[in-house]
């Protein structure tokens, strides 16, 4: 990506968080009772690119091939020229997100996220669950004020409810899998889709399904966001390898300490390396930097970083060409910037 184009999806990242969370800040308020929203907001507020928010907006500009930022979010005038609020659909994803982050951060213990404590830190376990399951629910609610046709509107509530489903399930084989010994390649990508493309590919899609696109772009945005969200999820693997830790928010290596599989790793075994045996220490408190840096080295000379590498440029090089059936424009350009983002991002 040329400095140029990063510098107009930076832009285009930022100008459209800000509407974002100002729609947050309507639609999910604080108030009685307030730990309970106090807490449902916790995350929100910490910050956050508002990645795919941002391709939901991009994505109804493109269908309708709206110039960028040229119209109300709220009244936003679907493929026939009636207003649809394409922003609470914007929320709506948004807040899943911030859902899973919770509930991730349960499960796997975590102390940090975004640079605070996590929510279970910063309140406690029962209220942080309380908390994703409101976010849960208080997203279908935003959904359903689209003000789309009812047709559209139930397709996508529907498209959101198997998109849950999906993290739920995608989740489940995470977890499963740190504790199998047999993940192919193959299995790891189906659980990165289900785990996290399927709300890039909900985002990109349901905005096209609320305008009333035709069929063959309401596919295409999906697979778009199947094929760029399993590239972000490979580039969160890489970085959890190639990132100083101060800069990731986390120990560095903490996914070869825990046993988690990932591409690299699943790789790696495949040409002979106990990657069990790489990393030396009971705990991500105990790691040393030394070992994280000598188990780096061996997993770039099996190639299997540049695997990882080479296989999420392939998957961005296939969602940007699912773009094709768009429109040329502005907003369709920044959406292939942004799949080129998002393996080009450090942190």
């Amino acid at each position: 990506m040329t400095e140029d184009v990063r510098e107009r999806v930076d832009e285009a990242i930022l100008a459209r968080r800000e509407r974002v969370n100002e729609g947050i800040r309507e639609q999910l308020p604080v108030r009685h009772p307030e730990r309970l929203y106090e807490a449902s907001r916790y995350l929100l507020d910490a910050g956050g690119k508002r990645l795919r928010p941002t391709v939901l907006l991009l994505a109804a500009e493109g269908v309708t091939d709206t110039a960028p930022l040229s119209t109300d979010y709220r009244s936003f005038p679907d493929l026939d020229g009636e207003p649809v609020d394409v922003l609470s659909a914007a929320v709506s994803i948004e807040t899943i997100q911030s859902f899973t982050l919770i509930h991730d951060d349960i499960m796997d213990d975590d102390d940090m996220r975004r640079g605070v404590p996590s929510v279970h830190r910063e309140f406690d376990l029962e209220t942080a669950i309380l908390a994703g399951d409101t976010l849960y629910s208080k997203a279908f609610e935003v959904m359903l004020e689209t003000d789309a046709p009812a047709d559209r509107s139930v397709r996508a509530l529907s498209t959101l409810a198997r998109t849950c489903t999906s993290i739920c399930e995608g989740q489940a084989l995470d977890v499963e899998f740190e504790h199998g010994a047999d993940v192919t390649v193959e299995e790891y990508l189906e659980m990165i889709e289900w785990k996290t493309a399927v709300l890039y590919a909900a985002a990109a899609s349901i905005p096209a399904i609320l305008l009333g696109a035709d069929e063959a772009t309401v596919e295409a945005l999906s697979q778009y966001g199947r094929d760029v969200g399993r590239a972000f999820q490979i580039q969160d693997d890489l970085l959890d390898l190639t990132t100083p830790s101060e800069e990731l928010g986390k120990t560095r290596g903490s996914d070869l300490v825990e046993g988690k599989r990932t591409l690299i790793s699943l790789h790696a075994r495949e040409q002979g390396v106990d990657v069990d045996s790489l990393v030396d220490a009971d705990s991500v408190e105990t790691v040393d930097e030394a070992a994280i840096d000598a188990a780096v080295e061996e997993l770039r000379e099996t190639g299997s970083i540049e695997f990882a590498r080479r296989t999420a440029a392939d998957l961005i090089e296939d969602g940007k060409r699912q773009l094709d059936t768009l429109p040329e424009g502005e907003s369709v350009e920044l959406l292939r910037g942004i799949a080129d983002y998002l393996v080009e991002r450090t942190y």
